[in-house]
């Protein structure tokens, strides 16, 4: 054990997840938190969990408990968060940090002031296959980045009760899946100069597909692709004046990739051995943050995570979706 006692909010699938890596790493997952008593006991019977909760107030309340991941659908993380921030608890809220960039800068705020981290389950950033993705670029093997592509496509469900087809709930692609590929692109050229975005917005008024093109510093640009009803191959690449980056599939789980010379020539071939899904790296790493006292990441900065959720904002702008929550 590392220190810190983890209590989870909310039991749906992304949680589950989450736990069965706490369980990998050998984490302390001491709590869960549900609105439903029964959904909460199946849950600590499945993980091993000591207690449970039948309300968010009562875990966060737990004095036993020092940092919630906050699981919720997106339009709650805010208010969950927050919750959790004024009762002193660390949190590592999932992706997408909030609904829009407002929300985002209010649980930032909140973590500032009472001198918590509040951190965005960004998991990818975090696995070994990016962490040495990161090392490269930064070492100049690549040159000059110019370019990065990536796409995130899943054929989801098209139940219009589905949660992911459900605008009051922020289904659509881009906050489930977008997330990924403009997070990437902000890790790998910083901060867009400008956004261009169009969509094709489905029957139930969420965005279906999305695609956008940012251009950065330098005039570098990065493309990137989302869709929720039809599959791609999931790949990503950073292109560089001496080599670039290939990614396979799934490329934002732990997977493997090639650097590759301008000239055509292999010159690394990684491969990801991992155990797990790979989320436990983020729960690790805000295990060292918070014990070093940053209370911040230095792969995920929650002021970076602001900004990439004004990018978000900026690009439902564009293609002209709302809310209903945003009034």
């Amino acid at each position: 054990m590392t220190g810190l006692r983890w209590g989870i909010l909310a039991t749906g699938g992304i949680a589950h997840a989450f736990a069965s890596d706490l369980r990998t790493a050998a984490l302390d997952l001491v709590a869960v938190g549900s609105r439903s008593v029964e959904s909460g006991e199946r849950f600590a019977a499945e993980f091993e969990v000591p207690r449970v909760h039948g309300s968010y107030e009562a875990l966060v309340d737990d004095p036993d408990v020092d940092i919630i991941y906050v699981s919720t659908p997106h339009p709650l993380h805010a208010e969950n968060a927050i919750l959790a921030l004024e009762h002193g608890k660390h949190v590592l809220v999932e992706k997408p940090f909030a609904l829009t960039g407002t929300e985002a800068a209010s649980i930032r705020d909140v973590a500032a002031r009472t001198g918590l981290l509040a951190m965005e389950a960004m998991w990818t950033r975090y696995l070994p296959h990016m962490i040495r993705v990161r090392e490269l670029v930064e070492s100049g093997a690549l040159g000059e980045i110019r370019a990065v592509l990536a796409d995130h496509t899943q054929k989801i469900s098209t139940d219009p009760a589905h949660r992911l087809n459900n605008l009051d709930l922020g289904g659509g692609a881009l906050l489930d899946l977008g997330i990924y590929p403009v997070s990437f692109a902000w890790d790998m050229l910083g901060a867009p100069v400008s956004v261009t975005a169009t969509a094709t917005i489905g029957a139930t008024g969420v965005d279906d597909e999305v695609a956008t093109i940012f251009t950065h510093a330098g005039g570098a640009l990065s493309t990137s692709l989302s869709a929720s009803h039809a599959g791609g191959p999931n790949t990503a690449h950073v292109i560089g004046t001496e080599a670039r980056i290939d990614i396979d599939q799934t490329w934002y789980t732990p997977t493997t990739f090639r650097l590759v010379g301008s000239d055509g020539a292999l010159q690394e071939a990684y491969e990801s051995h991992i155990q797990g899904r790979g989320m436990q790296f983020q729960a690790l790493a805000a295990e060292r943050y918070v014990a070093s006292g940053s209370n911040d990441s230095d792969i995920l900065p929650i002021d970076e995570t602001v900004a990439i959720m004004g990018t978000l904002d900026e690009v439902r702008r564009q293609i002209g979706l709302r809310y209903p929550s945003e009034g």
